[in-house]
Protein backbone atom coordinates (compact mmCIF):
# COMPACT_ATOMS: atom_id res chain seq x y z
CA UNK A 1 0.00 0.00 0.00
CA UNK A 2 2.58 2.71 1.15
CA UNK A 3 4.55 1.63 -2.15
CA UNK A 4 1.60 2.45 -4.28
CA UNK A 5 0.76 5.37 -2.52
CA UNK A 6 4.60 6.76 -3.63
CA UNK A 7 3.69 6.08 -7.16
CA UNK A 8 0.17 7.56 -6.86
CA UNK A 9 1.70 10.83 -5.54
CA UNK A 10 5.34 10.69 -7.92
CA UNK A 11 2.33 10.04 -11.16
CA UNK A 12 0.27 13.39 -9.77
CA UNK A 13 3.95 15.19 -9.62
CA UNK A 14 4.66 14.31 -12.92
CA UNK A 15 1.53 14.89 -14.22
CA UNK A 16 0.49 18.41 -12.43
CA UNK A 17 4.27 19.46 -13.96
CA UNK A 18 3.79 18.37 -17.43
CA UNK A 19 0.27 20.13 -17.97
CA UNK A 20 1.54 23.52 -16.29
CA UNK A 21 4.67 23.27 -18.54
CA UNK A 22 2.44 22.10 -21.55
CA UNK A 23 -0.66 24.88 -21.29
CA UNK A 24 1.93 27.25 -20.08
CA UNK A 25 4.00 27.29 -23.23
CA UNK A 26 0.52 26.72 -25.35
CA UNK A 27 -0.86 29.92 -23.45
CA UNK A 28 2.41 32.25 -23.77
CA UNK A 29 2.38 31.34 -27.60
CA UNK A 30 -1.24 32.61 -28.21
CA UNK A 31 -0.71 35.85 -26.34
CA UNK A 32 2.47 36.08 -28.64
CA UNK A 33 0.49 35.50 -31.76
CA UNK A 34 -2.83 37.70 -30.09
CA UNK A 35 -0.45 40.39 -29.35
CA UNK A 36 1.03 40.41 -32.48
CA UNK A 37 -2.86 40.84 -34.35
CA UNK A 38 -3.90 43.24 -32.43
CA UNK A 39 -0.58 45.17 -32.58
CA UNK A 40 0.19 45.64 -36.01
CA UNK A 41 2.27 48.75 -36.43
CA UNK A 42 4.16 47.68 -33.50
CA UNK A 43 7.57 46.28 -33.93
CA UNK A 44 8.65 42.40 -32.98
CA UNK A 45 11.05 44.38 -29.68
CA UNK A 46 7.86 46.83 -28.52
CA UNK A 47 5.28 43.51 -28.38
CA UNK A 48 8.24 41.65 -26.75
CA UNK A 49 8.03 44.56 -24.16
CA UNK A 50 4.54 44.68 -24.58
CA UNK A 51 3.92 40.96 -23.26
CA UNK A 52 6.51 40.82 -20.56
CA UNK A 53 5.55 43.75 -18.86
CA UNK A 54 2.38 42.08 -18.38
CA UNK A 55 3.71 39.06 -17.36
CA UNK A 56 6.06 40.60 -15.23
CA UNK A 57 2.97 42.81 -13.43
CA UNK A 58 0.75 39.46 -12.62
CA UNK A 59 0.20 37.63 -15.66
CA UNK A 60 2.71 34.88 -15.50
CA UNK A 61 1.33 34.07 -12.22
CA UNK A 62 -1.93 34.49 -12.79
CA UNK A 63 -1.66 32.04 -15.41
CA UNK A 64 -0.20 29.12 -13.01
CA UNK A 65 -2.77 29.76 -10.42
CA UNK A 66 -5.44 29.58 -13.37
CA UNK A 67 -4.06 26.41 -14.84
CA UNK A 68 -3.37 24.63 -11.11
CA UNK A 69 -6.53 25.64 -9.19
CA UNK A 70 -8.82 24.76 -12.24
CA UNK A 71 -7.23 20.98 -12.45
CA UNK A 72 -7.59 20.72 -8.99
CA UNK A 73 -11.02 21.70 -8.81
CA UNK A 74 -11.87 19.53 -11.70
CA UNK A 75 -10.22 16.49 -10.19
CA UNK A 76 -12.53 16.79 -7.42
CA UNK A 77 -15.68 17.14 -9.34
CA UNK A 78 -14.70 13.65 -11.41
CA UNK A 79 -14.17 12.04 -8.37
CA UNK A 80 -10.55 11.55 -8.99
CA UNK A 81 -9.26 10.15 -5.62
CA UNK A 82 -5.95 9.26 -6.72
CA UNK A 83 -4.94 12.76 -8.06
CA UNK A 84 -3.85 11.24 -10.96
CA UNK A 85 -5.81 11.49 -14.76
CA UNK A 86 -6.23 8.45 -16.09
CA UNK A 87 -6.83 9.19 -19.73
CA UNK A 88 -7.11 12.29 -22.08
CA UNK A 89 -10.92 12.83 -21.54
CA UNK A 90 -10.64 13.46 -18.01
CA UNK A 91 -7.61 16.34 -18.97
CA UNK A 92 -9.82 17.90 -21.61
CA UNK A 93 -12.92 18.00 -19.10
CA UNK A 94 -10.50 19.40 -16.14
CA UNK A 95 -9.10 22.17 -18.50
CA UNK A 96 -12.70 22.83 -19.91
CA UNK A 97 -15.23 22.46 -17.09
CA UNK A 98 -12.36 23.76 -14.17
CA UNK A 99 -12.89 27.63 -15.28
CA UNK A 100 -9.00 27.85 -16.27
CA UNK A 101 -9.94 30.20 -19.35
CA UNK A 102 -12.07 32.54 -18.10
CA UNK A 103 -10.07 32.43 -14.27
CA UNK A 104 -7.15 33.87 -16.84
CA UNK A 105 -9.25 35.57 -18.77
CA UNK A 106 -10.80 37.58 -15.36
CA UNK A 107 -6.96 37.76 -14.26
CA UNK A 108 -5.70 39.50 -17.76
CA UNK A 109 -8.08 42.47 -16.98
CA UNK A 110 -6.49 42.71 -13.85
CA UNK A 111 -2.88 43.18 -15.17
CA UNK A 112 -3.53 45.06 -18.55
CA UNK A 113 -5.25 47.77 -15.81
CA UNK A 114 -2.27 47.18 -13.68
CA UNK A 115 0.65 47.53 -16.48
CA UNK A 116 -1.32 50.57 -17.89
CA UNK A 117 -1.35 52.99 -14.28
CA UNK A 118 2.06 51.91 -13.74
CA UNK A 119 2.76 53.42 -17.12
CA UNK A 120 4.72 50.46 -19.19
CA UNK A 121 1.64 50.94 -21.70
CA UNK A 122 0.31 54.04 -23.33
CA UNK A 123 -3.45 55.14 -23.37
CA UNK A 124 -3.78 53.77 -27.25
CA UNK A 125 -2.03 50.60 -26.82
CA UNK A 126 -4.20 49.81 -23.49
CA UNK A 127 -7.36 50.27 -25.47
CA UNK A 128 -6.47 48.67 -28.44
CA UNK A 129 -5.39 45.49 -26.01
CA UNK A 130 -8.95 45.97 -24.43
CA UNK A 131 -10.77 45.78 -28.14
CA UNK A 132 -8.74 42.82 -29.16
CA UNK A 133 -8.74 40.86 -26.44
CA UNK A 134 -11.50 38.54 -27.80
CA UNK A 135 -8.93 37.82 -30.13
CA UNK A 136 -5.89 36.75 -27.62
CA UNK A 137 -8.65 34.39 -25.67
CA UNK A 138 -9.97 32.53 -29.06
CA UNK A 139 -5.58 32.05 -29.92
CA UNK A 140 -5.47 30.15 -26.50
CA UNK A 141 -8.38 28.45 -26.88
CA UNK A 142 -7.31 27.20 -30.39
CA UNK A 143 -4.37 26.62 -29.35
CA UNK A 144 -5.63 24.27 -26.21
CA UNK A 145 -7.44 22.20 -28.56
CA UNK A 146 -4.90 22.06 -31.08
CA UNK A 147 -2.12 20.74 -28.49
CA UNK A 148 -5.02 18.27 -26.63
CA UNK A 149 -5.27 16.68 -30.07
CA UNK A 150 -1.92 16.39 -30.59
CA UNK A 151 -1.57 14.75 -26.99
CA UNK A 152 -4.37 12.27 -27.87
CA UNK A 153 -2.44 11.30 -31.22
CA UNK A 154 0.90 11.00 -29.75
CA UNK A 155 -1.03 9.04 -26.89
CA UNK A 156 -2.53 6.42 -29.64
CA UNK A 157 0.90 5.98 -31.40
CA UNK A 158 2.14 5.02 -27.59
CA UNK A 159 -0.50 2.62 -27.49
CA UNK A 160 0.79 0.79 -30.41
CA UNK A 161 3.92 0.27 -29.64
CA UNK A 162 3.00 -1.23 -26.51
CA UNK A 163 0.99 -3.42 -28.00
CA UNK A 164 3.71 -4.36 -30.34
CA UNK A 165 5.96 -4.88 -27.38
CA UNK A 166 3.93 -7.04 -26.01
CA UNK A 167 3.07 -9.16 -29.51
CA UNK A 168 7.36 -9.23 -29.61
CA UNK A 169 7.07 -10.75 -25.76
CA UNK A 170 4.66 -13.44 -26.73
CA UNK A 171 6.71 -14.56 -29.33
CA UNK A 172 9.73 -14.40 -27.39
CA UNK A 173 11.31 -11.87 -29.88
CA UNK A 174 14.03 -10.28 -27.41
CA UNK A 175 15.49 -7.87 -30.16
CA UNK A 176 12.12 -6.99 -31.34
CA UNK A 177 10.95 -6.71 -28.20
CA UNK A 178 14.29 -3.49 -27.37
CA UNK A 179 13.53 -1.64 -30.57
CA UNK A 180 9.34 -1.03 -29.19
CA UNK A 181 10.70 -0.48 -25.50
CA UNK A 182 13.63 2.04 -26.91
CA UNK A 183 10.34 3.81 -28.78
CA UNK A 184 8.10 3.54 -25.72
CA UNK A 185 11.10 5.31 -23.45
CA UNK A 186 11.20 7.91 -26.21
CA UNK A 187 7.17 8.69 -26.72
CA UNK A 188 7.06 8.80 -23.06
CA UNK A 189 8.90 12.43 -23.08
CA UNK A 190 5.96 13.72 -25.02
CA UNK A 191 2.88 12.96 -23.28
CA UNK A 192 1.02 13.87 -20.31
CA UNK A 193 1.86 11.12 -17.72
CA UNK A 194 -1.65 9.43 -17.50
CA UNK A 195 -1.85 6.54 -14.67
CA UNK A 196 -3.48 3.95 -16.47
CA UNK A 197 -0.02 4.19 -18.89
CA UNK A 198 2.25 5.07 -16.67
CA UNK A 199 1.51 1.99 -14.44
CA UNK A 200 1.08 -0.07 -17.83
CA UNK A 201 4.96 1.26 -18.86
CA UNK A 202 6.13 0.69 -15.30
CA UNK A 203 4.88 -2.80 -16.03
CA UNK A 204 6.81 -3.38 -19.40
CA UNK A 205 10.20 -1.75 -17.89
CA UNK A 206 10.22 -4.13 -15.33
CA UNK A 207 8.91 -7.50 -17.06
CA UNK A 208 12.17 -5.91 -19.70
CA UNK A 209 14.35 -5.68 -17.54
CA UNK A 210 14.42 -9.07 -15.85
CA UNK A 211 14.76 -10.66 -19.20
CA UNK A 212 17.20 -8.68 -20.20
CA UNK A 213 19.02 -10.08 -16.82
CA UNK A 214 18.23 -13.19 -17.25
CA UNK A 215 20.28 -13.78 -20.36
CA UNK A 216 17.20 -13.38 -22.40
CA UNK A 217 15.40 -16.16 -20.62
CA UNK A 218 11.38 -15.70 -20.88
CA UNK A 219 10.61 -18.70 -18.53
CA UNK A 220 9.68 -16.84 -15.35
CA UNK A 221 8.56 -18.70 -12.27
CA UNK A 222 5.56 -18.17 -10.57
CA UNK A 223 7.21 -16.23 -7.74
CA UNK A 224 9.56 -14.22 -10.25
CA UNK A 225 6.33 -12.93 -11.63
CA UNK A 226 5.05 -12.23 -8.10
CA UNK A 227 8.28 -10.10 -7.31
CA UNK A 228 7.28 -8.63 -11.40
CA UNK A 229 4.42 -7.65 -9.94
CA UNK A 230 5.39 -5.99 -6.92
CA UNK A 231 7.95 -3.88 -8.38
CA UNK A 232 6.34 -2.86 -11.47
Amino acid sequence: MELERENNIKIEQKSNNFLNTLLGKTINNAIDIGLRAILPDLIENQVIDIKNSLLENGLKGGIKNAIDSSVDLAKSALGIFTGNFENMSQVKIAVGQGGMVETISNVFDNVLNKTFKSGHINKTTNLLIKNGKNIIFQNIKNNIEKEFNNQTFNIEKLEKTINNWKKCYNNKDFSGMSKEYNKIEKQLNNIIPLENILKETRKIETIHNFIKNNGHNFEITELEKELIKKFS
